[in-house]
């Protein structure tokens, strides 16, 4: 009999993306399919979200008052399984984006929002909506994470569900003052050390990390990283006490969506035995990004312009990258003093540095299809999915030797290049002169075509899809039960 889950979460693409997290509970139905376990995806009621659902039928449930504006729950459909909206318009129904305004500032209100969000979760996971009844809740990342403490401090059904947290980035927490917690619908005893409170506050990842059944990180080296305070964001302790329910499990990535044979972003498609036709996408950055036509190499950024990602790094190294003959194409947005730097990068080197600020789906595509490498020179990065498209499309990651990128890109040494199984470059501690050195490897090997060629084919090989992450998940789930 198959396991039924509900996956409870802010963003899901295609329908709403802003990172990684989206990228991942879009592509967790599908992948656990195969595995006995069907999973609906619980998702707030964001404009473009209820634009996609399909016109008809009344709604599943009403919330009169849900901590104090009124709700409805909507069906639909997400690639083809099965989906549930909260649809609130006091709490979601608003220009800009899943968490701020047009102006890029943090709603007011989001503390009361996510809280709703997961409130309501937890009613339709755990039985006090008719017709709807999980085996278990897996919520993602702050946003979701009070949905395990309701279920755990005031369920709505006696036999509630097992559950999950995931997270995605622990650098996001959801911390708020502690005057919040009156309006929360929790029961006293929940304002505790071993509940929602958080150093005299409330903390939403952390009421989930107290309360689920089992924690999960997106690969094996961030579960062993965040239990040290230089990656732990002050929940180590926490999370030391849980050692035992903690498992890393690496993102996959969809390869319906993320495929060069397939992909329809991309000028030419190609496969590893036809990588010469990677020249036509090649043209095509050059021409995106106003980059000089050469056959030197271009490395790709497709990133969040912010300190945890190492930009401010890949700034300083920008004449290093050019004084060797490489180029640079650019796409992302974040902090404006980071953004401004590559503009002015852009000025200062017309036709080696290219920079697209803001996010294009389809641009992204076309980076890792025509781009020789991409540059990932995170801090801290909990799997990382970037790299495992430049893996999947030919384009070699250089990465820092952090979370999931240390779990998942090969380094080019002399045996591992000898033995034909090097998919990339990494470099430890996120400083100038690792960047420049890694940078520096990266033109040497890629002036060298039939070794750069070996490692495109070997990061082409590798198996990145959802396989094995799904199975382990399904695993995952059917413990939490039989114990």
């Amino acid at each position: 009999m198959a396991l039924s889950v509900l996956s409870v979460a802010s963003e899901a693409y295609p329908l709403v993306k802003t990172g990684g997290l989206g990228d991942v509970v879009g592509a967790l139905p599908a992948a656990l399919a195969p595995h006995g376990v069907d999973v609906t995806t619980f998702l707030p009621g964001y404009p473009r979200v209820l634009a996609a659902l399909e016109a008809g039928g009344a709604p599943l449930h009403r919330w009169p008052d849900l901590l104090g504006a009124p709700a409805q729950l909507l069906e639909g459909e997400i690639a083809g399984h099965r989906l549930l909206v909260l649809d609130a318009p006091g709490y979601f129904a608003r220009e800009g984006g899943p968490y701020g305004d047009p102006a890029g500032r943090d709603w007011d209100d989001n503390w009361r929002r996510f809280a709703a969000f997961a409130r309501a979760a937890a009613d339709v996971a755990g039985g006090a909506v008719a017709g709807e009844r999980y085996d278990v809740l897996h919520a993602h990342d702050w946003q979701s994470g009070l949905a395990p403490a309701y279920l755990r401090f005031a369920p709505p059904a006696p036999d509630a569900p097992r559950t999950v947290m995931t997270i995605h980035n622990i650098a996001f927490q959801g911390r708020y003052d502690a005057g919040i917690f009156a309006s929360l619908a929790l029961p006293a005893l929940a304002f505790a050390v071993d509940g929602v409170e958080y150093y005299g506050g409330v903390g939403y990842l952390k009421a989930g990390l107290e309360s689920a059944d089992a924690i999960t990180t997106v690969s094996p080296t961030y579960a062993r990283e965040i239990l040290s305070p230089d990656f732990g964001m002050g929940l180590e302790g926490l999370i030391r006490t849980r050692q035992r329910r903690v498992s890393g499990i690496v993102n996959g990535i969809d390869t319906a969506v993320w495929s060069p044979s397939a992909d329809p972003s991309l000028p030419a498609r190609y496969d590893a035995a036809t990588l010469t036709r990677r020249a036509t996408n090649k043209r095509a950055v050059e021409q995106a990004f106003d980059l000089d036509p050469g056959d030197g190499p271009i490395f790709c950024v497709v990133s969040r312009l912010t300190w945890q990602k190492g930009m401010d790094v890949l700034a300083d190294a920008i004449p290093a990258l050019v004084e060797r003959g490489a180029r640079l194409a650019l796409l992302g947005s974040g902090d404006a003093w980071l953004e401004q730097a590559f503009r002015d990068a852009a000025e200062r080197f017309p036709g080696q540095v290219g920079v697209r600020l803001g996010y294009d789906e389809a641009l992204s595509h076309l980076l890792q299809a025509g781009s020789d490498a991409i540059l990932i020179p995170s801090r801290f990065e909990p799997c990382g999915l970037t790299q495992l498209y430049g893996l999947a499309y030919g384009c070699v990651p250089v990465v820092a030797r952090t979370g999931g990128l240390a779990d998942t890109v090969i380094h080019a040494n002399a045996a591992a290049l000898a033995a034909g199984v090097a998919t990339g470059i990494q470099f430890d501690t996120v400083t100038y002169e690792s960047l420049v050195g890694a940078i520096a490897l990266a033109t040497d090997l890629h002036a060298d075509a039939e070794r750069w060629e070996q490692i495109q084919r070997a990061g082409m090989a590798a198996d990145f899809s959802w396989a094995t992450s799904g199975r382990r998940y399904a695993s995952l789930y059917r413990e939490l039960l039989a114990a």
